[in-house]
């Protein structure tokens, strides 16, 4: 299991967009960029979400978990978009409800079983509203990295078992 890269570098503050496709677009290009995913990953990540929703409505705060296949990745991480407006995402398990996403945690996974561990922690994060709207304010990217590293206690998270 290679170790989780989770830095300022994937973590989008204020990301101007105004559909989803364009939201995992430019989180994906982010990651291609950075060598950390395929080419492939794009296209997967936005055919994944058309079919498998990931839009989860919450109190106060709507997030979004796109995630695609491992053979796409390069380097196992996940990229934090803060988005400057809300943008609907359809509702996980729904045909087309949709929902106001404002933080998108895109998820790089290099083997199935770690993504499915992160994504109950992920589960878990999500019903603290506080800790949303912390992710929301939050204007600096070492401080974003932080919050989330101690909330979802990472450090555990890197190299070993979880």
């Amino acid at each position: 299991m290679s170790e989780l890269h989770f830095e300022e570098d994937v973590i989008l503050l204020d990301l101007d967009a105004e559909k989803n496709d364009e939201v995992l677009k430019k989180m994906g290009q982010n990651l291609v960029d950075l060598g950390y995913v395929k080419e492939s990953f794009i296209p997967a990540i936005i055919e994944r979400e058309e079919e498998f929703a990931t839009g989860l409505p919450t109190i106060s705060v709507s997030v979004a978990i796109p995630h695609t296949d491992a053979k796409h990745v390069n380097t196992k991480t996940i990229s934090v978009g803060v988005l400057k407006s809300p943008v609907d995402f359809v509702i996980m398990g729904e045909d087309s409800e949709t929902t106001p996403v404002q933080i998108v945690f895109m998820l790089a996974m290099d083997e199935p079983h770690s993504q499915l561990s992160l994504l109950q922690d992920l589960m878990k994060l999500f019903q603290d509203e506080s800790f949303l709207q912390q992710l929301v304010v939050e204007s600096d990217a070492s401080s974003v990295k932080q919050l989330i590293t101690n909330k979802l206690n990472l450090y555990s998270f890197k190299g070993g078992e979880s």
